[in-house]
């Protein structure tokens, strides 16, 4: 609505009406007496009028006057209303977008000021983080030196403490110095004083000796003579008494006969005697002792049922056993010893001919520990013996291997008779010459000595046919160096070979459940296991320990007990356990290269497999 104020004037207003002049700016008011008139200057034209003097002279009431005719022509029009509202609407717009520029304006000086309240406050920040590193430079600083005036305090009073104690030892050596001067002075004095008495005591003495000399020799004959008629006297009187003591014996013939009559039955008695007590130690030995080759027994003696007679009795009262409980084998050895148990149990239900068995295969597979299990479950007595124990009992051998089979025969249950390394003593009779002699030790065909060769020949006279009082079980680790007659007495012979995946899990676990899990459940040792997947390290363990014996897994177990006892709380974690795998596995394998470098030694000496047996033997 400017148009109607006189503003915009150069531009006509829609519709007609007076037109306006083509200059812009305010317009010159209209000459006096003239109407609309066309005679107006535009922007200062030309013209004899004078410019105004006064702020009024410029004003164009036709503004005025227009505004009024618009006025009254949009009030006589239908839209005024609309144009009014579009005013207002325009109007509150306008105010609207002066209040939102407003709001902004302030947003903006409340987001300075929020920025810079942010600033101060981050240079405070680091004001306070530069202080308090210089107070703790300061502070360390201050410490150190602190340190170092102890420390050097400390030094000071230590070479003053070493320098007392320097003193004190000084001190204390000159006085030790001075009392053992004034000790050797003593006893060189006491020893002179001593040395005077005693040479005063025996000059003393020499010269009684010298002036008293008639009459001690005189003492001494009449001793002499005293003695020699007493003594005289007494033999005498002796012979007398004998000889009519022996004059009366002999005259009378009734107590000479009596007197040869109790020397006989005397005589008789005493050779009577020891023969008795030879042959009832003999019979007590063979029924109720333990021969001296046998290492370990399950036949109950006298004198163990004395002293465990709860220990005896559970075992009187025990039933028999699984033969291969708590022994792992693999399936088909398993099925093989199963048969075995089975045969000789029935054996000895019926009362026959046992067969003699031979077990080999590297150590710690299990041989002993199935003989025990065997015998256990046949219900027969076991007894295990070692080969080494024969050879050094030289010439009584053969007496302790006939005195172990009269053993054997007494008893009632019937006996598993187990030769743990037999190889010892059962090898082989025949001589090697002398260029041989550096043979490797598991083929070494040593000349045996006549006393071992007389004690296997007495094993081989005991064992020559089967018998139904005892069962033999032989193990070896090297059964080529039997002798031919000992093979010939093998009715059977089983191969205990190393465990393999399979069997080495199944032996972990249960030593893993023996030795470890089991003591830590109950709770009564010290000892506690930690938190992980017991089953999957069991089978990792099986892996890593291939080629290792039963024995060795089961020192494995131990040696994880072992570790969990050694450390400070007593629990048991798998960084220990793997570590001790690590360790057995090395040493494992250690065992192994020593191995293959003395067969390799063997047989760069020999130019022969160490392992092939000879051919000689002497059969039986």
């Amino acid at each position: 609505m400017s148009w109607l104020f006189g503003l915009n004037r150069g531009s006509a207003p829609a519709g007609g009406g007076d037109a306006a002049p083509g200059a812009a700016g305010l317009s010159l008011p209209p000459a006096p007496g003239g109407g609309t008139g066309t005679g107006t200057v535009a922007g200062g034209g030309t013209g004899d009028r004078q410019p105004p003097k006064d702020k009024w002279s410029n004003f164009d009431p036709t503004g005025l006057e227009r505004a009024a005719k618009a006025a009254r022509e949009l009030d006589a029009s239908r839209h005024a209303k609309d144009a009014l509202s579009l005013a207002q609407m325009q109007e509150q717009t306008l105010q609207l977008e002066q209040q939102t520029k407003l709001k902004e304006y302030e947003a903006a000086i409340e987001q300075l000021k929020n920025e810079q309240i942010r600033v101060q406050a981050e240079e405070r920040r680091k004001t306070l983080s530069e202080e308090t590193k210089q107070h703790q430079a300061r502070a360390q600083y201050q410490d150190k030196l602190a340190r170092q005036r102890y420390d050097e305090q400390m030094r000071q009073q230590q070479l003053a403490n070493e320098e007392n104690l320097r003193k004190q030892e000084e001190s204390v050596q000159k006085q030790e110095a001075m009392r053992r001067a004034t000790v050797e002075r003593e006893m060189e004095l006491r020893h002179k004083n001593e040395m005077l008495r005693v040479e005063a005591e025996a000059r003393a003495r020499a010269k009684a000796e010298r002036e008293n000399a008639d009459i001690i020799r005189e003492q001494i004959r009449l001793k002499a003579a005293e003695h020699r008629q007493t003594v005289l006297e007494s033999l005498k009187t002796a012979g007398m008494l004998f000889g009519e003591g022996f004059r009366a014996f002999v005259t009378d013939w009734d107590k000479v006969t009596a007197t040869v009559a109790g020397l006989t039955l005397l005589a008789v008695g005493v050779y009577s005697a020891k023969n008795a007590t030879a042959v009832a130690g003999r019979y007590i030995e063979a029924r109720l002792g333990k021969p001296s080759l046998v290492r370990e027994t399950s036949r109950i003696t006298v004198l163990e049922a004395l002293k465990h007679p709860i220990k005896v009795g559970k075992r009187l009262t025990s039933k028999a056993q699984d033969a291969l409980e708590g022994v792992v084998l693999s399936p088909q050895l398993e099925a093989r010893v199963r048969d075995i148990a089975i045969a000789t149990r029935n054996t000895k239900k019926n009362k026959s001919l046992y067969r003699n068995i031979l077990m080999y295969g590297p150590p710690g597979t299990g041989k002993t520990l199935f003989a025990k299990k065997l015998a256990v479950h046949s219900g027969m007595d076991y007894a295990i013996m070692t080969g080494g124990d024969v050879a050094p009992m030289g010439r009584e051998g053969v007496t302790a291997m006939h005195k172990l089979f009269d053993w054997a025969n007494t008893s009632r249950r019937g006996l598993l008779l187990f030769v743990d390394e037999a190889d010892a003593f059962l090898r082989k009779r025949a001589t090697v010459p002398k260029q041989l002699i550096f043979l490797w030790i598991s083929s070494l065909q040593e000349k045996i000595s006549e006393d071992l060769r007389a004690t296997l020949n007495a094993f081989l006279h005991r064992t020559g046919q089967h018998s139904n009082k005892f069962m033999l079980v032989l193990a070896s680790n090297q059964p080529e160096q039997f002798d031919w007659a000992i093979n010939d007495r093998i009715d059977e012979m089983v191969n205990f070979d190393l465990p393999q995946l399979e069997e080495r899990e199944r032996l972990v676990r249960m030593y893993f459940d023996r030795h470890v899990l089991k003591p830590a459940t109950e709770g009564k040792q010290r000892l506690k296991l930690a938190q992980f997947d017991y089953g999957k390290k069991c089978s990792e363990i099986a892996r890593l320990t291939e080629g290792m014996s039963g024995r060795e897994i089961s020192q494995l177990a131990v040696a994880w007990q072992a570790a969990a006892y050694a450390s400070e709380d007593g629990v048991l974690t798998e960084a220990m356990i793997d570590a001790r795998v690590a360790d057995a596995v090395q040493q494992h394998k250690q065992k192994m290269e020593w191995l293959k470098t003395e067969g390799a030694e063997a047989s760069k000496g020999t130019g022969r497999n160490p392992l092939l047996p000879f051919t000689k033997g002497t059969p039986v």
